[in-house]
């Protein structure tokens, strides 16, 4: 539906351009990156990368990644006096997951990304990418560090969940929202790989939204005029129609054992988070297609954060999300509507 809409040309480089000013572009995207590797600043390494690889080609962004890398080791891995050896060794971990789980996917999808593939299907490619590096992170380390960062950071989310169970004075100690909380807490850590990854899809979407507005506006600039389709506004965002097997699929996971039925509840957990955004993505569309001013976006935005209270809003919108690819809720916004007017 919505993937086949926004299908355009490949992106082309410029031809001919001076080689020095390639490698001034590289070591300054190279900079950029390294000191986007900082917290909180991380969330934009895909979107830094991914442009390095627009502007300058697939072979110049993995050499800025290469150049960037060591820059940020040094900048990140300097552990402070009184640091324990478990402290370092998950600063280690923390640097090696940023490297392989999110700028390495980055521009694993960078060719999607320059065939205007759909937000979503670049964004699920990028997401299998990252789980093949958080698996890497934790073998790497069990290997040569003799260390678990998976298991450090088990153990850290139990005691923070059993702190606020037991130190929050308006949490009852016994009764039915005792249980309720407690049984919250228990899927939560049966989960917290999930919650490592919805980490990542905020960080891809982010991304991208950001290379999608820059390419807009350097187009803009350049010709005064606005892309023909513009893939990567969040209100586009549109998951692939297989991830609905997925759901269906890790749905079953409450009838399975073990292992199996905790990578089910993972994926389950990772999937409704997915078609969460998508729902989100839905709702903009929707603000933007009425033209609803900054005050009626402000308004809109904040009713569902109000009913996010009541579990309402995040329910209507996962539903919305899960069932788009059937009713196609965007299909009257699809073809020409890249108003670049409003801010996504």
């Amino acid at each position: 539906m919505i993937e086949s809409s926004l299908q355009s040309e490949p992106v082309l480089m410029p031809a001919g351009k001076p080689a020095g000013r390639t490698i001034r572009s590289v070591a300054a995207y190279a900079a950029l990156t390294a000191l986007l590797f900082l917290p909180p600043m991380f969330v934009f390494v895909p979107a830094a990368l991914i442009h390095c690889g627009l502007r300058n080609g697939r072979r110049a962004a993995w050499i800025a990644l290469a150049l960037a890398v060591p820059i940020a080791g040094m900048l990140m891995l300097q552990a402070p006096q009184g640091s324990s050896a478990a402290d370092v060794k998950m600063a280690y971990a923390y640097f090696m997951a940023l490297v392989v789980a999110v700028a390495v996917p980055a521009l694993l999808v960078l060719p999607m990304v320059e065939r205007r593939d759909s937000f979503g299907r670049v964004l699920v490619a990028a997401l299998i990418a990252s789980v093949g590096g958080l698996a890497l992170t934790e073998i790497v380390m069990q290997l040569f560090a003799h260390f678990s960062p998976y298991a450090l950071h088990a153990v850290q989310a139990g005691e923070m969940a059993k702190a606020m169970l037991t130190n929050n004075p308006k949490m009852p100690s016994t009764g039915s929202a005792a249980v309720f909380a407690k049984t919250l807490a228990s899927v939560a850590l049966f989960c917290l790989p999930a919650f490592l990854l919805m980490d990542i899809v905020i960080v891809f979407v982010l991304s991208l939204v950001m290379v999608g507005r820059v390419v807009a506006w350097r187009q803009f600039v350049e010709t005064r005029t606005l892309p023909e389709s513009a893939p990567y506004l969040f209100r586009n965002f549109s998951l692939p129609e297989w991830l609905a097997v997925a759901f269906v699929a890790a749905g079953l996971s409450p009838l399975a054992h073990g292992m199996v039925q905790k990578v089910g509840a993972n994926v389950l957990a990772v999937v409704v988070f997915l078609y969460f955004m998508q729902g989100l993505a839905i709702f903009r569309a929707l603000l933007a297609a009425i033209g609803a001013s900054f005050i009626g976006v402000l308004f809109a935005y904040g009713t569902l954060a109000i009913l996010a209270f009541t579990g309402l809003s995040p329910l209507l919108l996962t539903v919305a999300g899960l069932f788009d690819s059937f009713f196609d809720f965007r299909h009257f916004n699809r073809k020409d509507h890249s108003d670049e007017s409003h801010s996504d």
